[in-house]
């Protein structure tokens, strides 16, 4: 089994997180931090106990530290594990030195649970590659290893949804104040309705968005759509 630490500030993602784990097969939770020092603490605790933990989920934006210091620190005190970045943050600068620093997969959030399925289920390709029990890989082998890392960002999709699309829809939502419309969402994006209602649906039931009907319109209340808001 893979021994996954969660490393998230807010306490309700962070159930979610190890909910989502728990749910992938070969994977087990082996605990949550909610700072970079509660971290330390327990890849310590679990070092010294001799129950190693292979993967961090980490959010980049903790309290007392942010997530790429604690990358380096660790790597410094030799404590060795491997990195998903699971954030909100998106900058340029920021997912570059994620990959200076060695960190195999970057997740943004909010995302659904087929696509952090899917993450995990690459980084089980590559841990299972990186242990052989011999001790030299031919350069097939690394390739192999990898290549595994490499994710279509689609899966969990429902036939007829696109990734692009399943985007736009998420970041016009996180970049709007209040909620919106199918109608909106399809106006703004140069949609059809129903196609607009669709992903509005698809975020709404992996609890991305929240869905509520809209009244003082005529007729029969129009459901509007609003992104969750994570830390």
């Amino acid at each position: 089994m893979i021994r996954v630490l969660v490393v998230e500030d807010d306490h309700g993602t962070a159930a979610a997180h190890g909910e989502y784990v728990r749910r992938v097969e070969g994977f087990e939770l082996a605990g949550v931090a909610h700072t970079a020092g509660e971290t330390v603490r327990a890849l310590r605790d679990a070092q010294a106990a001799g129950q190693e933990v292979h993967l961090l989920l980490l959010d980049m934006n903790l309290p007392d530290r942010h997530g790429l210091v604690l990358c380096r620190q660790l790597r410094a005190a030799g404590l060795v594990v491997d990195v998903i970045a699971v954030t909100a943050a998106r900058e340029l600068e920021t997912v570059r030195e994620a990959v200076a620093i060695g960190v195999v997969q970057y997740l943004i959030k909010p995302f659904v649970f087929g696509l952090f399925a899917e993450k995990l289920g690459a980084y089980r390709k590559y841990f299972e590659q990186m242990r052989s029990p011999v001790s030299t890989l031919s350069q097939r082998e690394v390739d192999t290893a990898f290549a595994a890392l490499r994710t279509s960002n689609a899966a969990g999709l429902p036939k007829g949804l696109s990734q692009d699309t399943l985007d736009a829809v998420s970041d016009l939502l996180a970049r709007r104040p209040g909620a919106l419309s199918a109608s909106e969402v399809a106006d703004e994006l140069h949609l059809a309705r129903i196609t607009a209602r669709r992903y509005l649906e698809f975020l709404a039931d992996a609890g991305v968005a929240t869905r509520a009907p809209r009244y003082g319109t005529r007729g029969r209340p129009e459901l509007e759509y609003a992104r969750q808001r994570t830390a």
